[in-house]
Parts: structure tokens; sequence; C-alpha cells
């Protein structure tokens, strides 16, 4: 690959890891939080790099005038029989990311992504403290399946709850999904938890929602074959929240 390429490329990854993870907030679609000054390390590392290559390019060619590198690199690319001087067409394609990242980000994952995956398994849990009093209790959904499917004691039993999360449509008259997608690292490990809004009529799909109602009954509660499923009282468009990509409690 040619030097000016090299150096193109270095500052366009560099501008771009820094535009996600710097300048916006771009990069929380795709890693978590913590993540975050990591990115802008290597965005500034890659920065520095072009920079020093690019500088390393303008030291004088030889005391003659000539170049002889160059020439020398002439020279054995006639004797093997290539062309060492120009780039290969499959360089190109490595602009594609580099750019992207400064003119056109992919979409941030969603209903599409939550509706084709299975529910994240919810970690086993036997002890469970008092709900509040406050009505209605605000919950994440992990927390909500949890209480459902695992708290012996059915303190949810009856109790209004508060969540938050974006709209995933059923498959066809399933109803609705109240869902949270969830990084552990990044985009590439995320699971989704999804609780059953019945009697409410869907938004469209994406579209952020805090959902206050009542466990719908079904199976035994405390134990697995209790549904996570939500009998819906009230449905509230609410603003996408900067890190949508972890069970949050509701948003007020």
């Amino acid at each position: 690959m040619k030097r000016p390429l090299q150096v193109t490329l270095l500052v366009l990854s560099g501008l771009g890891l820094l535009h996600a993870s710097l300048f916006t907030d771009l990069s929380l679609r795709f890693v978590k939080e913590g993540m975050r000054p990591m990115l802008v390390a290597s965005g500034v590392l890659l920065l520095v790099l072009g920079v020093a290559e690019a500088w390393s390019h303008q030291k004088p060619a030889g005391e003659d005038g000539h170049d002889h590198e160059g020439a020398h690199a002439d020279r054995h690319g006639d004797a093997h029989g290539h062309d060492h001087s120009t780039v290969p067409r499959i360089a190109w394609l490595l602009f594609l990311p580099a750019l992207s990242l400064l003119f056109y980000a992919p979409p941030a994952l969603g209903a599409y992504t939550a509706a084709r995956e299975a529910p994240k398994a919810v970690t086993e849990q036997r002890y469970f403290d008092p709900l509040p009093a406050t009505s209605p209790v605000p919950l994440t959904l992990t927390q909500f399946t949890s209480r459902v499917q695992q708290d012996h004691k059915r303190d949810i039993d009856g109790r209004s709850v508060r969540m938050t999360g974006f709209v995933t449509p059923g498959k066809g008259a399933d109803g609705w999904y109240l869902t949270r997608i969830i990084f552990t690292c990044c985009a590439a490990d995320a699971q989704s938890v999804k609780v059953r809004i019945h009697g409410a009529a869907a938004l469209p799909a994406d579209t952020w929602v805090t959902v206050t109602g009542t466990w719908h009954p079904g199976g035994t509660l405390g134990t697995s074959s209790a549904p996570a499923a939500l009998d819906a009282r009230t449905v509230k468009k609410v603003a996408k929240p900067v890190n949508a990509y972890t069970d949050a409690l509701p948003l007020f």
C-alpha cells in the first residue's frame, strides 16, 4: 500500500473513532460506556501514527536529489514482474469502515434484533428484599422477570410496577413486548430481556415507552412457569436514553 494511502487511512480511522466516542455518543451503540476511554485512546494513537508516517515521508530523498529507495523498488518490481507502485484494489475497501464512522454510523440494535432472538436467561436468585411501599414500584425488566419466576414469597402479586424499554412487535397477533437489549461487552454479545404487554395497543417498533401495570396471571407465580407479562394500565412515550443498552430503572 502506498504511503499516502496509509497516512489517509490512519488519520480517517482516528478521526472516526474520536467522532464516535469523544464528540458524540455513537460508540454507545456498539460498546459499553466503560470502554469509551479505550476508544478515545485508540483514536488518538491512530492520529499520532498517521502524522508520524506523514512526517517521515517529508525527509530528503538523497544527496543527489534522487529517490534511491523508490528507484530500487521500481527495479525490484520490474525484475520480478510485479508493479509495486499501484495500490491493490482491495485496499480501497478499508476506507469504507473509516468513512462510515464519520458520515454514516450503522443503525443501533433494536426491535429487529430482539424479535429474532430468545430472551436472556434470568440469573438464579434465592433471596429478594421486600418491595418498597412506593406505588407504582420502579423495576428493571430483569428485576421484574426474576420476581415473577423466582420469588417464592410472591411479593409482586397485585403490586403496581413501572418499567421502561422499547416496543418489539409480537409475531402475528401475539401482542407486543417491552424490551431492553443489554451489552455485556459490546454489540457482538448483546442479549435481550422482554416482558409481554397485555391490554394496550402497540406503538411503532423501537418506540421507547414507560409502562405501568400489574403482573398478568399465568402459570404458578414464583416459578419458571409464570410468564414475564404485564397487564398495562398506562403506556407513555419517553425519549430514548443516551445509554440505551443497559437494563436501567424507569425513566420518569
